[in-house]
């Protein structure tokens, strides 16, 4: 377990939220408005795992991708600090960030995807394993 976050300067915090806050926002957008979303990386495998798992899930969802492994990694950067996420691709359902390919799969395999689709459940916590 991680110690407590230390007490962040009224500095810092003012540049936390509007580091490519453009980003954020579009993609904030797109999870309001879209029930499932998957943020990926062009290029990287676990993106495309993640597409081909709901696709063959018969899961309709909306794909933004941000630049490949070698380019656009600071812009990306400002969703992590967003999510507390490390890795990519980033999968939200019906506004609920459920983390990235892995935990998408499980989701699917266990059938609470189509709980969290339907809202008969409250979401799980299917991170175990990811900082």
């Amino acid at each position: 377990m991680l110690p407590p976050r230390p007490p962040l300067h009224p500095a810092v915090t003012a540049a936390q939220q509007t580091y490519h806050a453009d980003l954020v926002n579009e993609v904030a957008q797109a999870v309001a408005a879209n029930e499932v979303v998957v943020v990926g990386v062009s290029g990287l495998q676990p993106g495309a795992k993640a597409r081909r798992s709901l696709e063959a899930a018969g899961v309709p969802f909306k794909y933004l991708q941000y630049g490949s492994y070698f380019s656009g990694w600071r812009r990306r950067l400002a969703l992590k600090m967003w999510l507390g996420w490390p890795t990519f691709p980033l999968v939200f359902v019906k506004g609920t960030f459920i983390g990235g390919a892995s935990d998408l799969k499980k989701l699917i395999d266990s059938g609470e995807l189509q709980k969290l689709r339907s809202g008969a459940t409250a979401a799980a916590s299917p991170s175990q394993g990811h900082p």
